[in-house]
């Protein structure tokens, strides 16, 4: 989040999260709690990032089609843990990700 907000070339001099959890920016910073529930630029925002993770997911399911990334949209749902235990993880995975 600090990395997106510092590569804007508009700096915003509010940002509000949605949880609990500030990302240390150097503006005004609220934490919302289910704030994509409660404030209408989050819920936007939210809906707006979800369809751009559907439609990356979609392309990488293409990509690399034994994965499922167009049915599990980026979850390690039990036919994604399969696949990457069959062939390893993909060239999109995580760094940081583990299969257990």
């Amino acid at each position: 989040m600090r990395r997106s907000f510092l590569a804007l070339s508009a700096k915003p001099t509010l940002v509000l999260v949605d949880g609990n959890v500030l990302p240390g920016l150097p503006v005004q910073t609220f934490a919302v709690i289910k704030g994509d529930a409660l404030v209408p630029a989050i819920m936007a925002a939210s809906i707006l990032a979800k369809v751009a993770r559907d439609r990356l997911m979609d392309r990488l399911d293409e990509l690399e089609p034994g994965y499922g990334f167009a049915t599990n949209r980026g979850y390690p749902t039990a036919k994604h843990r399969e696949a990457i235990k069959k062939t390893g993880p993909s060239l999109w995975a995580r760094p940081g990700f583990r299969v257990t």
